[in-house]
C-alpha cells in the first residue's frame, strides 16, 4: 500500500509508527492501467455504481482475483476538498477493522495516460447496494432491486449493524473516530444483506477521548458547518460546533425513523417547524404508530386481505393475529422510540452508541421471541 505508507511517513513524528494496512498481503498497490482494465475503461453505462461529493465508484474485476468483483472508487481530484477528503479516509482506514465497515482491498495513487494525477480506494464489492435503494426502490435506477423489500426483521438487523460499527468507532478504537456522514447511501449490503458503514471521507479523529468531542479551530468549525448531508447533520453542526460523537448519534436517530417510517428526512411534507423527529414522536401510540409505518410494510402487520378465501376465522387464529399485531406494534414504537432520543435536538440529550447499541438489540430479541 505505497500511498498509504508515503502518506504516514510524512504525518507528524508525534503519531505512532505506520503498521501496514491489512489487506491480506494481496496486493501492495494497485495500476492506474489494471484499474481501467477492470472497469472496462471506467464505463458509466455498465461499470457506473454510484456518484459521491468525491469520488464516482465503479464496478470491477481485478486481473489477480476474478472470482472476487470489486468496488473502485475514483477520487475526483478536481473536486475542492477531494485529496483531503481523500487523506481522511485513507487515515480512518487505517485504524479499522469490523465485520460492519467496508473493507478496504487495495490502493493506486498513480497518474493516468495524460499524466494527470489519479487515486483510488478499491474495496470489497457489496452485491445488495445500498441501504438507500432498499428504503426508496422506486427512486432507484439499480433494477434488480426494484422488486425486493426488507422486512422487519431485515431492518432490525441493519440497524443493529450500524449501531455495532459506530459503536466500535466511538469506543472500541484505539484512536475514536467520527464518521460524520451517516446516511443511507453509505450503508452497503452484502450477499446476506448484512450492513456495512462505507466513506469516511468527512471522518475525524478524536483528539481528547475523553470528552468524545473532536475540537476544531474557527475555520475547521465553519467549515464542518457546510459538509455533510442535508437532512442528517445534527443541528448543532449548523451553527459551526465541534464534530463529535453526538453528532454521529443523531444522524444515526435520522437513519433509524427514515428505515422504518420509509421517509426521507428532507421529504416535502417536513416544513413549517415540521420534521422527521417530531413526526415520529407523535406518532409513539399504539394506536397510532401504523399511520407512520412504511408502506412496504403493512403486510407484517397482520392485515387480513378480504379477497382472500384461505384465512381461518376461528376464536384461536384471531387471537394469535392480535397478540401478533401487539408485538409487531410494541417493536416499531420501541424502534422509533430509540431513533427519537437518538436524534434530540440538544446533544446533552442523546444517548451513546454503547447504550443505542444494548437498546436496539434488546428491541431484536424480543420480537425475535421474547415477550414485550
Amino acid at each position: 500500500m505505497f500511498l498509504l505508507t508515503l502518506y504516514w511517513r510524512n504525518k507528524s513524528e508525534t503519531k505512532p509508527p505506520l503498521t501496514a494496512l491489512d489487506v491480506g498481503n494481496q496486493y501492495m498497490g494497485v495500476s492506474y492501467n489494471e484499474l481501467l482494465k477492470a472497469t472496462n475503461g471506467f464505463n458509466r453505462s455498465t461499470n457506473l455504481l454510484g456518484v459521491g461529493s468525491f469520488g464516482t465508484v465503479y464496478k470491477g474485476i481485478l486481473s489477480l482475483d476474478e472470482s472476487k468483483p470489486v468496488a473502485v472508487k475514483v477520487i475526483q481530484l478536481q473536486q475542492k476538498g477531494a485529496t483531503k477528503s481523500f487523506m481522511a479516509e485513507c487515515d480512518a482506514l487505517r485504524e479499522i477493522r469490523h465485520r460492519n465497515l467496508l473493507k478496504i482491498v487495495t490502493c493506486c495513487s498513480s497518474i493516468d495516460f495524460q499524466g494527470i494525477p489519479f487515486k483510488a480506494l478499491v474495496f470489497e464489492f457489496m452485491a445488495n447496494g445500498n441501504l438507500e435503494n432498499w428504503l426508496h426502490p422506486y427512486a432507484s435506477s439499480v433494477d434488480q432491486l426494484q422488486q425486493k423489500n426488507l422486512t422487519l426483521e431485515g431492518r432490525l438487523n441493519i440497524a443493529v449493524d450500524v449501531a455495532s460499527a459506530l459503536n466500535y468507532l466511538h469506543r472500541e478504537c484505539q484512536s475514536p473516530i467520527i464518521h460524520c456522514d451517516l446516511k443511507p447511501s453509505n450503508v452497503l449490503l452484502d450477499d446476506d444483506l448484512v450492513a456495512h458503514v462505507g466513506d469516511f471521507g468527512l471522518s475525524k479523529f478524536l483528539s481528547n477521548p475523553s470528552s468524545y468531542s473532536w475540537q476544531l479551530n474557527e475555520q475547521d468549525a465553519s467549515s464542518i458547518a457546510i459538509k455533510g448531508s442535508i437532512g442528517y447533520i445534527s443541528p448543532e453542526y449548523g451553527m459551526g460546533g465541534a464534530a463529535s460523537t453526538e453528532g454521529d448519534v443523531y444522524s444515526y436517530g435520522i437513519l433509524l425513523l427514515e428505515m422504518f417510517t420509509g421517509k426521507r428526512p428532507t421529504d416535502e411534507m417536513f416544513k413549517d417547524g415540521l420534521d422527521i423527529h417530531n413526526f415520529s414522536k407523535m406518532h409513539m401510540l399504539p394506536e397510532r404508530i401504523e399511520e407512520i409505518v412504511d408502506s412496504l410494510l403493512p403486510s407484517e402487520l397482520g392485515e387480513v386481505h378480504n379477497d382472500d378465501e384461505t384465512i381461518s376465522y376461528d376464536v384461536s387464529a384471531n387471537e394469535r393475529r392480535n397478540i401478533a399485531r401487539d408485538k409487531m406494534r410494541q417493536t416499531l414504537i420501541s424502534i422509533i422510540r430509540i431513533g427519537v432520543e437518538c436524534s434530540s435536538k440538544l446533544p446533552s440529550d442523546r444517548i451513546n452508541m454503547s447504550k443505542v447499541i444494548l437498546d436496539v438489540q434488546a428491541v431484536k430479541n424480543l420480537f425475535l421471541g421474547g415477550e414485550m
